[in-house]
């Protein structure tokens, strides 16, 4: 059996997670609107709590957007759950749960960046410093060197998110 090592455990991520959404929230303090886009499926789950906290602390409209990446072949097209018009012209979050070599990362910004935006930022829980593309987490819940050969995973257990590093 593999031995997983807690980084984060449920309570440690959410106080990052609330940490994110102020820095989002003071990133983006003129929007009236925001969206939040979560690469499936990790990513958009971390973006649905994110959404969840932003509705506690702010009048802020924030709009939840699943993003299909495949991760084995990033420059396949892109899916989103809303249409083009719905985030042209605003400010956008894209959310993952672990920033390895970035390509992900990457090929997510590309697609929205063939959009007029408003703004656009990145966030991720775990930043692993390992990265092959110039992609950075505008905000993140931690940053992490680690060696090649491990893994960072984030698991969703119930109600539970834990980081582990595998």
């Amino acid at each position: 059996m593999e031995d997983k090592k807690v980084i984060l455990n449920d309570d440690q991520i959410r106080s990052k997670l609330k940490r994110i959404s102020y820095q989002i929230l003071e990133t983006n303090s003129q929007s009236s609107e925001l969206i939040i886009a979560g690469i499936e499926s990790n990513g958009y789950l971390i973006a649905k709590e994110l959404k969840k906290i932003l509705n506690k602390l702010s009048n802020i409209e924030v709009t939840l957007c699943k993003v299909k990446i495949d991760k084995k072949n990033p420059r396949k097209p892109i899916e989103t759950s809303i249409g083009k018009e719905l985030y042209s012209n605003k400010s956008i979050v894209l959310v993952d749960d672990v920033l390895n070599s970035g390509s992900t990362l990457i090929y997510g910004v590309k697609h929205f960046l063939e959009t007029e935006l408003l703004q656009f930022k990145t966030a991720v829980l775990v930043n692993r410093n390992h990265k092959k593309f110039p992609v950075k987490a505008d905000f993140k819940g931690i940053s992490l060197s680690t060696s090649l050969q491990s893994q960072v995973m984030v698991e969703f257990k119930g109600s539970k998110i834990e980081a582990l590093l595998v």
